[in-house]
Formats: C-alpha cells, structure tokens, sequence
C-alpha cells in the first residue's frame, strides 16, 4: 500500500465511531473500578482481607472487568463486574459486615455521580458552550460518567443475586430462608439477563435513575453559579 492510500483510507475514516467507543467504554470501567474497589475495601476495614489477597484493592480495570458486563454497560447502561472475593465469616458480625460491604458499591457510585455532577456544572461554559469538537466530547465523557454511575448504583441495588441489593436482604433474613435463597442463587445472573436484555423492566430502570439525576441536578446548578 502507497503512503497516499495509507493516508486517503486515514483521512476517511469515520473518527465519531471510535469517539462513540471511548464515550461509551471509558466511563463504564471507571464505575466499575471504584465500584468493585470500595467493595474491597469497605471488606478490608471490617476485618476481611480476601480481597487484598486476591489483587482486588486496585485501580486497574483489568483486575474488575466482567467482559458482558461491561457490555451490557456501554449498551444498555446497566450492567456489572468481576464481584470481589469476600469472606462473611471474618466479619466480627457476618451478616451486618456483608451488608454494609454490599451497600459500599452502590454508595460509592452515587458519590462518583455527585462528583461528576459537580465537575458537568464548573465546566459547562467552558467546555460545552464555548469550546471545540474535542472539548465537547470530554463535557460528554463527565455527563455520561455521572449519569453510568448513579444507573449502576440503581442496578445493583436490586434484591436479586448475585447484586449488591440480594446481600443487603440476606442479612435481614432468618438462617433457614437464607439457605433457600442461596440455593437459587446461581439463576440470578440468567433472570437479570433476560430482564434487561428483553427490555422487561429496563423502562424502570432508566425512569428510576433519571429520576435519581434529577434530584442530584442541583450539584451541577451550584457548580455552575459558582464558577459564573
């Protein structure tokens, strides 16, 4: 291939895909990382270091990614990680420790979506209303990071296994209808891909987190006035 047919084909690729990728892609593992990372060590702090064992306490996505979670991620905007390893029985309190470990993942991308929210209103003006193509596309990156992190929150807040939202009901539950649960588990990750893939409660979902971004809108409203 001549250096001109190299740089005609370079010239004429279609660049807004990739940038369509990297909008989608690099908010998601973010999410996901500080997601899976608090798991870990929120588990580390109450006393259960099988997280720290297994390379868990890191912000390398590679250590975190589910591949079709991330997936359902970019694609649908609810989606999941690699779960960190954790051992309820080094918990002084087994069922509490595992709740609270639980709910830091979704606590954690609620602050990700309030943090993000924050940044969408300081650069507003700056970045969306007088800036370039490229400023434009990084203003997008801070929405779509708020908005992918405050969803995650929202999904793995439902009682189904294997999400955080099933471990935060197990600890309310008596020991014997805890072990009939733990029996089903493993069909939780089929009945959540047949939810959301056929689009059965996904209106519910996208209506509760828009819901949830609205209410945090007021971060950006304030970020913005302080700035302007």
């Amino acid at each position: 291939m001549t250096y001109m047919g190299f740089g005609n084909i370079w010239r004429n690729l279609d660049w807004s895909v990739l940038g369509d990728i990297v909008l989608g892609v690099l908010p998601a593992l973010l999410c996901i990382t500080l997601h899976e990372l608090s798991h870990g060590a929120v588990a580390y702090a109450l006393g259960d270091d099988t997280a720290k064992r297994a390379g868990r306490l890191t912000l390398n996505p590679v250590k975190h990614i589910d591949p079709w979670g991330l997936v359902m991620m970019v694609l649908f905007h609810f989606g999941w990680a690699k779960p960190v390893p954790v051992n309820m029985y080094k918990f002084k309190k087994p069922r509490q420790g595992m709740a609270v470990t639980a709910l830091a993942g979704p606590v954690s991308n609620l602050i990700i979506g309030a943090v993000f929210l924050f940044l969408y209103g300081l650069f507003y003006r700056p970045l969306y209303l007088e800036g370039g193509a490229l400023e434009r596309m990084v203003f997008q990156m801070i929405s779509s990071t708020a908005y992918l992190s405050l969803a995650l929150a929202v999904f793995n807040i439902i009682p189904i296994s294997p999400l955080d939202g099933s471990k935060v009901l197990y600890s309310f539950l008596s020991d014997s209808a805890y072990e009939k649960l733990m029996r089903y588990e493993k069909y939780g990750m089929i009945l959540l891909m047949v939810l959301v893939v056929s689009g059965s409660f996904s209106g519910v979902l996208s209506s509760v987190t828009g819901w949830v971004y609205d209410k945090l809108f007021f971060i950006a409203e304030f970020a913005f006035e302080l700035v302007n």
